[in-house]
């Protein structure tokens, strides 16, 4: 059984990543509106990846039965596609600078390596995450789409995302083959 504390961590990541999901398919749909489908596809891809992670930290808890409250942060305030994507930054930053590597380190202190690997996955997925919207961003509030050559590519083991014609032959982050990204 996982233990208390970790299972927290699993559980208020499940909920962050499943309200991610959400968001970022909101946003997608204001991306659109707003004339800005590159961005949109971006919003897709990534709300994608969001639902990997969701699903890894919930398959981490299979031994689990039973309610749960979970307490997951979350940027609020839906606006223009400028200030989605500031919130996606401000929660895809939170991630990757004191959520992840606290829960990751909380996992392996706790010798709970499937939580630490849906952890680990997650957390270096998530710094790709922050470093494309700021680069959107900063096209956005010029009045541009973000240029996308290729698709957004996105591993559905664990949300590594990439943009290009192609997928890389292996995912760097858990080894997944090539064939296995979804295109968007």
């Amino acid at each position: 059984m996982v233990r208390p504390m970790t299972l927290d961590a699993l559980a208020s990541s499940f909920g962050g990543e499943s309200m991610a999901h959400m968001r970022y398919t909101l946003f997608a749909d204001k991306a659109d509106r707003e004339g800005f489908p590159n961005v949109a596809r971006l919003f897709k891809a990534i709300a994608y990846a969001e639902k990997v992670h969701a699903g890894n930290h919930y398959n981490a808890l299979s031994e689990l039965k039973g309610d749960l409250k979970v307490v997951a942060g979350a940027t609020f305030g839906p606006g223009s596609t400028s200030k989605n994507l500031e919130l996606a930054i401000m929660g895809e930053d939170y991630e990757v600078n004191e959520m992840y590597p606290a829960y990751l380190s909380l996992a392996e202190l706790q010798g709970e390596k499937r939580a630490a690997n849906s952890f680990k996955w997650a957390l270096e997925a998530e710094k790709i995450h922050v470093e494309l919207y700021r680069r959107a961003k900063d096209y956005v509030d010029r009045g541009e789409d973000f240029p996308i050559e290729g698709k957004v590519w996105v591993c559905p083991v664990c949300g590594h995302t990439y943009i290009g014609t192609e997928p890389p032959d292996r995912c760097p982050v858990c080894g997944a083959p090539k064939d296995r990204y979804v295109g968007f």
